[in-house]
């Protein structure tokens, strides 16, 4: 069973930068479409990218679409959150997740494996 760990959130300026990485251990991520969510304090849990276990074209939610870039590199078994241009609503604990489909999919629900999260703050 492959366990999932965030790294890289914190603190940050609106209009600065984060890159958060999700690392695997007990398993290799190859196998795995990936994703990211986050939830922030009285929301739900919202999709925010995913990318297939080969890379390909990946997935946004409109509202990071130009800011956000998902990406993977299998031979560190990590996938990567580059997020630029933050806003404030930006502000939500963020998870990685892994999806054994052959497809690649939005819902939570879907996912089988997930991390425990780490915290973005934007300030305003």
């Amino acid at each position: 069973q492959v366990q999932l760990v965030e790294s890289g959130g914190g603190l940050v300026q609106a209009g600065g930068s984060l890159r958060l990485s999700c690392t695997a251990s007990g398993g290799t991520l190859g196998p795995y479409n990936m994703g990211w969510f986050r939830q922030a304090p009285g929301k739900e849990r919202e999709f925010v990218a995913a990318i297939a276990w080969y890379g390909g074209i990946p997935t946004y939610v409109d509202s990071v679409k130009g800011r956000f870039t998902i990406s993977r590199d299998n031979g560190k078994n990590t996938v990567y959150l580059q997020m630029n241009n933050l806003k404030p609503e930006d502000t939500a604990v963020y998870c990685c997740a892994a999806d054994r489909s052959s497809r690649l999919r939005v819902g939570a629900d879907e996912y089988d494996y997930w991390g425990q999260g780490t915290q973005v703050t934007v300030s305003s």
